[in-house]
């Protein structure tokens, strides 16, 4: 293989960008189309916020799998794969055994217990005002760091694709995104954002089968030949196989790996918008069955990755992949360039260029889900029932919605400009980590503590959060790296990448702490209610 894959396929996609051009416009014309149809049937809150509760277990678990199949599990997991062997397929281990905690201890419970957002859970039993505003403002603050990758994923993305080099085009294709993703939710709503996601769920998927099995037929369907391959490739020999490569060299690294693991396994089951899919069904039944499809489809994709990211190793050597991009996000679309024939050839372009295109799609989706959780819960926690104390209505609601989608829309952009060249896996990593810290103690203890107070949730919210984020701004993923946000500058005191280590047992201290030292008594009647409501679906919505 040429090595200077990336100029040819620079060179070779700007021959066949009449074709890249026409396979974005598709997608983003058929969910314009399936957005402005959603539009037309949303008549009230619960369909702007919940779709009308109106989806099978079968259609909201291909949505929760759109929504979670994000750019870090396609671009970020393969990367990282691509360039740390063993260690970067620990990411697609711990994204998908995360699922077992939403399962087992959230998705039933959370459908009984609330309407539209994380926050009707907490108000339940606790003192309205005060709850709903740190569970508002955790949602907006998790959603805006997970927006943070998939705002960095397209624009590496659709950069390569074009042959843009400039920063200040890799930033009007960020801004691009974020146009697109606020027009989706802003009409369409719940109804659309689903239906956009089942929609990329099955593009995705069949991309995702397509890139496997031209890789596997490549080396014979031969897995041994293929992991030879790419120890072989990398320049690191047996060790690309073996774990600590990325997280064992020294012990801060190590200590990084729990913290990460710890971040992926609970994360899950806190993150704003696979909680609020939950409501999109009309029971609780089928609320399970919806994360019974999700590990099923998720899980045989996250076995795929493992496949795309060795066998871009195996193709392309370590210095090709980060040419493109440092982070290594490029080495999915780049390995599909390569295994359609290279960068000289008709075949490597159009697989290219439907790889990315499916790439994109998964971002705008992604990002729409993401936005539309974050929006609710401004509109619904925090203007409805915080601001206008519950006297607003329906209508005023929706449309505090729309507008705090542009807000989130325009923060997004801003942000993910900044972050265009991390890895978008790790990124998502810190978005786990923050909902980990601090909705998820909160979310639980709420459900199955009777002494759980206001006093508690708060802390425990504001506390997570907090710690979670001040750890962040100070670690080696904003400064003190080459591969850092602000790589020229070294303000980090705090020696680990992901905060989850330290932040997530914070703020289950902190909710137990809170609770201990609260001076108010808990009600054990509305304790009572909720749990019968929780268990049983009895009163549920």
């Amino acid at each position: 293989m040429s090595q200077h894959v990336v100029l040819a396929a620079s060179s070779e996609v700007s021959e066949h960008q009449p074709l890249i051009i026409t396979l974005f416009g598709l997608f983003v014309v058929a969910t314009l189309v399936i957005t402005v149809w959603a539009g037309k049937q949303t008549k009230d809150a619960a369909d702007f916020y919940a779709g009308g509760r109106q989806f099978t277990g079968f259609q909201n678990g291909l949505a929760i799998s759109g929504d979670y199949m994000s750019a870090a599990s396609f671009l970020g997991i393969a990367g990282a794969i691509a360039l740390f062997g063993y260690d970067g397929f620990l990411y697609s281990i711990g994204f998908l055994v995360a699922w077992l905690v939403a399962l087992l201890l959230v998705a039933e419970p959370l459908r009984n217990s609330g309407r539209f957002t994380m926050g009707d859970v907490l108000a339940y039993r606790m003192r309205q005002r005060p709850v709903r505003t740190a569970a508002g403002a955790s949602t907006i603050v998790v959603s805006i760091f997970y927006l943070l990758a998939q705002m960095a994923g397209a624009g590496v993305l659709v950069a390569l694709l074009l042959g843009i080099t400039t920063d200040a085009g890799k930033i009007g294709i960020v801004a691009l995104v974020g146009v697109l993703m606020i027009v989706y939710v802003t009409i369409g709503g719940m109804k659309g954002t689903t239906w956009v996601q089942m929609v990329k769920a099955v593009l995705l998927i069949g991309g995702t089968v397509l890139i496997t099995f031209l890789i596997l037929l490549k080396f014979g369907f031969n897995v041994s030949d293929l992991l030879g391959s790419a120890a072989e490739n990398s320049g690191k020999g047996a060790a690309f196989l073996e774990p600590g490569l990325k997280y064992g060299l020294t012990p801060t690294s190590k200590l990084d790996f729990i913290s990460l693991g710890i971040a992926l396994v609970l994360g899950t089951a806190g993150l704003p918008h696979i909680l609020i899919r939950f409501y999109t069904v009309p029971t609780a039944k089928a609320a399970r069955k919806s994360v019974n499809w999700a590990i099923g489809i998720i899980g045989a994709f996250y076995l795929m990755t493992i496949v795309l990211g060795f066998g871009a190793a195996a193709l392309l050597s370590p210095e090709e992949i980060t040419s493109s991009n440092k982070a290594g996000n490029t080495a999915a679309p780049l390995a599909a360039l390569e295994i359609g024939g290279g960068g000289d050839s008709a075949g490597g372009a159009i697989l290219l260029a439907v790889i990315s295109a499916v790439a994109f799609a998964t971002i705008l989706a992604v990002v729409a889900g993401l936005t539309l959780a974050s929006s609710s819960s401004f509109a619904h926690d925090i203007y409805a029932n915080v601001i206008r104390k519950g006297q607003a209505t329906e209508k005023e609601e929706v449309r505090a919605a729309r507008w705090a989608t542009v807000f989130i829309g325009i923060v997004s952009i801003a942000l993910g400009a900044l972050a265009r060249d991390l890895n978008v896996a790790g990124l998502v990593a810190l978005a786990f980590a923050v909902a980990a810290s601090a909705n998820l103690p909160t979310i639980l203890y709420s459900l199955f503590w009777k002494r759980f107070t206001t006093q508690g949730a708060l802390w425990s919210i504001y506390g997570g959060l907090a710690s979670s984020v001040l750890l962040v701004l100070f670690s080696p993923v904003v400064s003190g790296k080459e591969t850092s946000m602000f790589p020229k500058v070294d303000f980090h005191w705090f020696p680990l990448e992901n905060p989850g280590l330290i932040s997530i047992p914070l703020g289950f201290l902190l909710g137990w702490l809170g609770t201990i030292l609260s001076k108010e008594e808990p009600d054990e009647g509305k304790y009572a209610e909720l749990e019968v409501r929780s268990l049983t679906g009895t009163g549920a919505h």
